[in-house]
């Protein structure tokens, strides 16, 4: 049963019906397929792209929805509550193409932009890479200038939609320490720029992850987004974001873990009762129900800041903390309530769990989360 959401209008009312009617008729069929083949569901994007789903919180001039990130965000977690690799997929696709909306001239986004929001170009974004993980001022890639191109060389790890996006936010060094690197847009088809083999995981199978191999891949100067030496800057800007999409996302994740686990516990009898009507039974539930409804009111305080236009990077970290956790809890637990049932592949729980610890890991780890929220509130 969905839950309740704080809906500003009644056009967001209805754009939260109309995600969930789509959800309900386009997603949920396919899920279980998509994910047993891990076949990348592209057409399930183009879709989204269709009914502008991909475009909701990007100004209207740039041909974007102009919804507030309130809004957006809840559509990511109707998305995620039906399939989680496609509302993280929404989540990343945003965060590779508000880059290019922070930090790209208007000709860079008069050019290139449509596409992107439209869904005809998918994207991927390039900052981790093996060695540093979080550190990102330890990276290593680098990009050379060599007269109107640069010639980048290195690998990117972690790459959300590697091998399978049309176009890459992608990070290099063109100098020394955290100011000497650099935002490039590159095309997925340029010459020297591959996809390592897609990550074995646990979850999301359906989402590739893969390591992008730059071997001399010569980028135009004119791909560059910012300044040179600009790149953390352009990174940074839409990394709170990202975090607050990883949060809706674990949060959609979460509620369906939860209707599962309700459902269930009001067919299955035991001891001459419904297991719902065991008080051990009910009080997992309210703690699940309790853990779902805090962390979507967590989230949507940091969105409703950054929709004021103020400062919200250590609710962002709190949010993608408490959301990420608590998923963690709740799908756990929903295993739990099934009993063995839960641990086998007929239902969905198992899969609902074995999701859920990825969100724990990026967009930062939860401990790079906490490092975040301490150092704010040591300032």
């Amino acid at each position: 049963m969905p839950a309740t959401r704080m809906m500003p209008t009644q056009e967001s009312a209805d754009l939260i019906e109309l995600t969930r009617d789509l959800a309900d008729k386009e997603m949920r069929p396919l899920v279980d397929q998509y994910e047993r083949e891990h076949r990348f569901p592209r057409d399930v994007f183009r879709l989204l792209g269709e009914t502008g789903l991909l475009t909701l919180p990007f100004d209207e001039h740039y041909g974007g929805g102009g919804q507030s990130n309130e809004v957006y965000l809840q559509v990511v977690e109707e998305l995620a509550s039906a399939w989680s690799a496609v509302g993280l997929g929404v989540s990343l696709h945003t965060l590779s193409c508000l880059g290019l909306v922070n930090g790209g001239t208007k000709e860079q986004q008069d050019r290139w932009l449509p596409a992107m929001l439209g869904g005809d170009l998918l994207g991927a974004y390039c900052l981790s890479e093996p060695p540093s993980g979080s550190d990102a001022g330890a990276m290593k890639t680098r990009a050379v200038r060599d007269g109107d191109d640069y010639v980048i060389t290195g690998a990117k790890a972690w790459t959300t939609h590697g091998g399978e996006a049309d176009f890459y936010l992608v990070l290099a060094r063109t100098g020394e320490g955290s100011g000497g690197i650099s935002a490039f847009h590159v095309d997925a088809d340029t010459p020297g720029l591959n996809a390592d083999t897609s990550e074995d995981k646990m979850g999301l199978m359906s989402s590739t992850t893969a390591t992008m191999l730059f071997d001399g891949a010569r980028v135009p100067a004119a791909r560059r987004i910012g300044m040179e030496g600009a790149g953390l800057r352009v990174a940074f800007s839409a990394l709170d974001n990202g975090r607050l999409g990883v949060s809706a996302v674990a949060v959609g994740l979460a509620q369906s873990a939860l209707d599962e686990a309700v459902s269930y516990a009001k067919e299955r009898e035991a001891f001459g009762r419904r297991i719902i009507d065991h008080q051990g039974l009910t009080f997992l539930l309210a703690d699940m129900a309790a853990a779902v409804e805090s962390a979507r009111a967590t989230y949507l305080h940091a969105a409703r800041l950054a929709d004021a236009g103020r400062p919200y990077s250590r609710e962002a970290s709190i949010a993608k903390l408490v959301c990420t956790d608590n998923a963690m809890k709740v799908t756990t637990d929903a295993v739990q309530v099934f009993g063995g049932a839960g641990y086998t592949k007929d239902w969905p729980v198992e899969r609902y769990m074995r999701e859920a610890k990825v969100m724990q890991i990026f967009e930062g780890t939860n401990q790079i989360q906490r490092l975040v929220i301490g150092r704010a509130l040591s300032a």
